[in-house]
């Protein structure tokens, strides 16, 4: 009786703290986002008249679109440079612990470290451009953090940058386990590294490209931190996402309600990328 109490007694203080301090406050989120809520919560149920004031915003339309580029371009990228590298570190190269380690690094970073970094290396004042003309290169230009057309490219490249490691890690961990069998096989028939990579290897690293898809996407829809630290929105809108669409509106333009509504909006593409995988991985072990 005592050995199954105990288990239950010290793990209920997390469960309740989860209920609460996250189920609780999704409920509540949703709650505020049909009420009249400005500067403070307001009760007033009032329908969908906050989701349609969302949908009339240009401000929303505006992360909206730049979701889309940040997002597509983010998860592109980095698959592919992860399963790159994962192909280059799979050919049993020396000091493999070495680049492992390297590529991985910029994971255990925080991304408000990330955007520090990469806004202090990717500002004309003091960054790459004053260095280049400090070496005599007076014609170089990257000035691209200051560009409104060309800013949200520089949040790609540092996030692109701290995760394309974890991909990679994802990518290796699939490539080791192909089936030795018929790449050997592969072999004996003549087919070349490449042509057994392209034909074999690959198709079976489905599940993997899956599994990279969900994990990038869900981080791409709830990226802020990178986004306030690295250029604050900036310059003018041209970094807005949804994140950030929900803290000013909530926070900052004292439109709660609005900004709750965003706030379920991203759950709600959070949950259509991320339920159907767990389905499937739930039912596979069901299967299994």
């Amino acid at each position: 009786m005592r050995a199954g109490v105990l288990p239950k007694l010290l793990l209920s203080p997390s469960v309740l703290l989860v209920l609460v301090c996250v189920y609780g406050y999704i409920m509540f989120t949703i709650y505020l986002s049909f009420t009249s809520s400005t500067l403070m919560p307001s009760y007033e149920w009032t329908g969908t008249a906050s989701y349609q004031r969302l949908f009339a915003q240009e401000n929303w339309h505006v992360a909206l679109s730049n979701l889309w580029v940040f997002a597509s371009l983010y998860i592109g990228v980095a698959v592919v440079l992860g399963m790159g590298f994962a192909i280059l570190i799979d050919q049993h190269i020396r000091a493999e612990g070495v680049f492992r380690s390297i590529f991985l690094y910029p994971m255990a970073l925080s991304f408000i470290v990330t955007g520090t970094a990469w806004k202090w290396l990717l500002d004309p004042g003091v960054g790459l451009e004053h260095t280049m003309h400090d070496l005599g290169w007076e014609s170089f230009a990257f000035g691209w953090i200051k560009d409104s057309d060309m800013a949200i490219y520089c949040v790609v490249i540092a996030a692109v940058w701290q995760t394309t490691g974890f991909v990679m890690a994802l990518f290796l961990a699939g490539l080791r386990g192909v089936d030795a069998e018929q790449i050997s096989a592969a072999r004996v028939d003549g087919a070349r590294t490449w042509q057994i990579y392209l034909h074999i290897i690959i198709p079976q690293l489905g599940p993997v490209f899956v599994s990279a898809f969900v994990i990038l996407a869900h981080m791409a829809i709830k990226s802020y931190d990178l986004v306030i630290a690295l250029t604050n929105g900036g310059p003018g809108r041209s970094t807005w996402l949804p994140s950030v669409f929900m803290y000013q509106y909530s926070f900052t333009r004292n439109e709660m309600a609005i900004g709750a509504a965003s706030a379920v909006m991203m759950l709600a593409a959070i949950g259509m990328v991320v339920l159907p995988y767990l389905y499937s991985e739930m039912r596979k072990v069901k299967n299994g």
